[in-house]
């Protein structure tokens, strides 16, 4: 089994701040805003910002032109580059993957809270014996050593650390005893896709209760609950939390929705009212819990105390939206809740999203 870093470890952000070839950053949008802002916090200089051939169209960001990658190469013999967009397509993937092969690379990890810490080696230390009891707390090697991997990769910001142990949705939900998931809580439902893919690995599914608050995207969701013919769906327009009351969106219409009071705001997000509930509240039992609630995991868990207690459910919980989510939640929910094993799978994707903890109950 892999090993965890050294307490002393030297992070990605150190080598970037003694580099002396040129940094370049690939890409643009939100993500670059916020490495952009990481750099210059740090003192650390870039030369430029390219994009791919056939995407240059003369523009400029953050008072730079952008280049293409064909002109990056012919004004640089030797650089550095900082990816600073994410993707799930396999083809951009593989092409990211050549392009490490022939170039220096770094993917940075980059939180997606905006107001969130970063993982780097200072944070690492402080917090290395919570991520070393995490650690201890999963069942097998395969959850062991992508634990490990991607603690490396938060700290190197190198892909083949980041891709490294990586598995596919029918290897996640091989885990779980689908015949046995009649009922299903979809907590940050989006659109529907989790609940479309929900149904598509729990053949007996007979009911779930699917809920997103972002206005925009829960009217997709119901365009697509209507479709289904064979479960009863309801799609309730609140926010899961640790207690009912009323509290502040801040929302970009995309995955990035959150709570505005859990500090989990990312760029050019428009702040709405919204109810907040309990999943305990619905006064339900599930059979599977699923938390994606951009930062607001913690609250949404508390919030579901009850039901998990009675209904004893699979869990699945992201644990990527915040720096502490991979120690703290497997350390909070172990402690919380017995006779419970801990798988860990993350889907294929750049950078470090898509981490998943699942809870078997072994009665």
């Amino acid at each position: 089994m892999l090993t965890l870093p050294e307490i002393t470890v030297k992070d990605m952000w150190q080598s970037l701040k003694e580099e002396t070839r040129p940094i370049v950053i690939y890409g643009m949008g939100n993500g670059a805003d916020k490495l952009i802002a990481r750099l210059e916090s740090l003192g650390i200089k870039f030369a430029d910002i390219f994009a791919s051939d056939g995407f240059v169209r003369g523009h400029s960001f953050h008072g730079v032109r952008v280049k293409s990658f064909s002109e990056i190469k012919s004004l640089y013999s030797d650089f550095v580059i900082l990816l600073s967009f994410a993707t799930r397509l396999p083809e951009v993937i593989d092409f990211l993957c050549d392009m490490n092969e022939k170039y220096d690379l770094y993917v940075p990890d980059m939180p997606v809270s905006e107001a969130e810490i970063f993982f780097d080696s200072a944070f690492y230390s402080e917090h290395y014996k919570e991520i070393e009891e995490a650690l201890e707390h999963l069942e097998d090697k395969d959850s062991k050593n992508l634990y490990i991997s991607l603690i490396r990769y938060k700290l190197s910001g190198r892909i083949s650390d980041l891709l490294a142990f990586t598995s596919t949705k029918e290897e996640m939900y091989s885990l779980i005893s689908t015949k046995k998931i009649n009922t299903y809580c979809d907590v940050g439902a989006y659109n529907g896709d989790t609940l479309k893919e929900a149904l598509s690995f729990f053949s007996d599914l007979k009911s779930a209760v699917c809920i997103e608050p972002d206005p925009k995207t829960f009217k997709r969701l119901e365009r697509f609950a209507a479709t289904v013919e064979n479960s009863d769906v309801e799609c309730i327009n609140v926010a899961a939390w640790s207690e009912t009351c009323d509290g502040e969106l801040s929302s970009s219409r995309n995955r990035n929705t959150s709570v505005k009071d859990a500090s989990t705001a990312s760029y050019e997000h428009k702040s709405e009212t919204v109810s907040l509930i309990t999943v305990d509240s619905l006064g339900r039992d599930f059979d599977y819990l699923k938390y994606d609630v951009e930062g607001a995991e913690r609250e949404a868990l508390w919030g579901s105390d009850k039901t998990i207690r009675k209904s004893r459910p699979v869990l699945l919980v992201s644990l990527y939206h915040k720096s502490r989510d991979i120690f703290e939640l497997i350390n909070l929910l172990y402690k919380r809740y017995e006779g419970y094993r801990f798988y860990l799978k993350r889907l294929k994707c750049l950078p470090a999203w898509e981490i998943n903890l699942i809870m078997i109950p072994t009665t």
